[in-house]
């Protein structure tokens, strides 16, 4: 026979100024917990959604990045070549050869120099990607000094708002438009003719850093990097756009994550004492009435279940509390340094109902493991010396 729930339930309420203690405790770990992964999981979010399924990107072969590749004018346009290569209704191959540098500009936040990165594209990207729009102005001229800036480039450096003449690398640009690219890393970059920012930084007007093309179709991706592979003019490694930035946000998700995980051990071992304390605290005012549930017939593991529903109930209550504290951060804007660029990345807190209930889940871990121990004492209380108390 099990006790009845709604003992467990008033004693809660009976209790609640030490019950507080432990809800709180436990509802500060799910907050730190759940804010942490949800900054891990954002990063992540954001570099993935700078890529689409429907684009290759072509790098040399063995770079693990942009920043390490090269590719020639002459491969470039091979790659344009192929024929799984979509075309706009001129027949012109949807490609864009492009370069990145990295440039340090004035951060309105710190008020000191941030590195930003600065990518050389062609006059096809948007055409290429087509999930990115014009928030305002117009896209930058070939051949011309001018800038399209991402909307969180805009926010985080001075002297990029739309009009605005910033010098760099020797040469004075301007800025021409403002590009919204759905809150992917696009958003934190800026943008330059290819050809024009090889001049400014001195590199050969021939080389690039990579190839992004829109594919005709999805499919036509393992034939077209077959195709590539084959042909003995190319030393080119061939990758979904999307996984390719899957795989450049592991490195600092990771990090997030590991560090998350050890805050919230940390906070977790605190909040666990604070229920093993509210649940001891409860036991040692309760023992009569355990004493009196065995002698009326309900047994160790009823005592034992009743116990451990108090302590997963507080915990829930903990949980929920951390759920919403943390709820408000979703969206909110931050930055860190993308550790494959070294520039600045902008990117939101992404409060998903997958983190809110692993945070419910590491609550309920939470009060099962402080609830344990007081429901096996109480399970052992000697019952006719708990009695001849009364």
């Amino acid at each position: 026979m099990a006790v009845p729930l709604i003992y467990n339930l008033r004693s809660i309420r009976v209790r609640w100024a030490s019950t507080s203690v432990a809800v709180l405790g436990i509802g500060g770990a799910v907050a730190v917990f759940v804010a942490v992964l949800s900054l891990a999981h954002g990063f992540e979010a954001t570099l993935v959604e700078s890529g689409s399924p429907r684009n290759a990107l072509i790098r040399r072969a063995g770079s693990s990045s942009e920043m390490e590749s090269v590719v020639l004018l002459d491969q470039a346009r091979v790659v344009a070549d192929a024929p799984q290569v979509a075309r706009d209704r001129r027949g012109r191959p949807l490609v864009s050869m492009e370069v990145v540098a990295i440039g340090a500009f004035r951060h309105r936040a710190s008020r000191s120099e941030a590195l930003a990165q600065v990518r050389g594209v062609s006059e096809d990207a948007l055409a290429v990607r087509d999930n990115l729009r014009m928030a305002r102005g117009r896209f930058l001229t070939p051949g011309l000094s001018e800038l399209v800036v991402g909307k969180n480039a805009e926010q985080m450096y001075e002297g990029f708002s739309l009009g605005d003449t910033p010098a760099f690398g020797g040469r004075t640009w301007k800025v021409v438009g403002i590009l919204d690219a759905g809150n992917s890393a696009f958003d934190s970059e800026v943008w330059a003719d290819a050809r024009i920012l090889n001049q400014t930084f001195k590199r050969p007007e021939h080389i690039f850093q990579s190839v992004t093309v829109r594919l005709s179709d999805p499919a036509h991706l393992p034939a077209f990097e077959k195709a590539l592979k084959a042909d003995p003019r190319l030393t080119v490694q061939v990758d979904r756009e999307d996984l390719y930035y899957a795989k450049q946000s592991r490195v600092v998700s990771t990090m997030i994550r590991v560090l998350g995980y050890l805050v919230a051990v940390v906070m977790g071992v605190g909040a666990l004492f604070a229920a093993l304390n509210t649940l001891y605290s409860a036991l040692a005012a309760r023992v009569r009435e355990m004493a009196t549930l065995r002698a009326i017939g309900f047994s160790p593991r009823a005592v034992v279940l009743s116990w451990l529903f108090e302590a997963l109930a507080i915990a829930l209550l903990g949980g929920l509390l951390g759920d919403l504290l943390v709820i408000p951060l979703n969206g909110v804007t931050t930055s860190t340094i993308n550790w494959q660029t070294f520039s600045q990345l902008a990117f939101a807190f992404r409060v998903t109902p997958a983190l809110l209930l692993q945070g419910l889940g590491f609550a309920l871990l939470m009060g099962f493991l402080g609830g344990l121990p007081p429901a096996l004492r109480a399970a052992r209380i000697p019952v006719a010396a708990a009695l001849r108390e009364l």
